[in-house]
């Protein structure tokens, strides 16, 4: 992980002033350090029989796609407003700095899937709650949720109401 940790980089005040953005770029720039990330995102899943990963736009694009290359399972979009050119099914919820919402497809998910959400990162945990409910809402089971990183002194594991959590990196 020490790989990983040293391609992170801290860009302050973005989006907004007050907030240290984590930008994983540089980890998605090196190889081997993107190797070593999908490989620990995938690690605890082998052999949990899962049917989907979904992944949040649009960083959870990049590392829910790669994971579920490698689980060999197919993949499911959580994207903005007005993204997809199905039957949606949406839900909005709030950021540290803001609102949003997510849509999919209401023909993604059948009942008694079992599905891992994958982003980059867990702060406080609104849009992988959204994530968790809209997918749960269309009959999903949620396996676990795993982040690159997770910001521990936002409380995103608690909100997540007992939902399992895997996070490589911790700050």
């Amino acid at each position: 992980m020490d790989r990983i940790r040293a391609h992170i980089r801290d860009i302050h005040d973005f989006p907004i002033e007050g907030i240290v953005f984590k930008d994983i770029t540089p980890v998605m720039k090196d190889p081997e350090a993107l190797k070593v990330a999908i490989d620990g995102l995938c690690r605890p899943f082998q052999g949990e029989n899962l049917t989907a990963v979904a992944g949040m736009e649009a960083r959870g694009f990049i590392f829910g796609s790669l994971v579920a290359y490698q689980l060999g399972v197919g993949f499911i979009p959580l994207r903005k407003p007005g993204k997809l050119p199905y039957d949606v099914k949406s839900k909005s919820y709030e950021l540290e700095y803001g609102r949003a919402t997510l849509e999919v497809h209401a023909d993604a998910v059948e009942p008694g899937q079992r599905i891992l959400v994958i982003d980059d990162l867990l702060a406080t945990g609104g849009t992988a709650l959204a994530s968790c409910e809209l997918l749960e809402e269309l009959g999903a089971n949620i396996v676990s949720c795993a982040f690159m990183i997770e910001l521990e002194a936002l409380g995103g594991r608690q909100k997540l109401g007992g939902r399992p959590v895997h996070s490589l990196l911790t700050y």
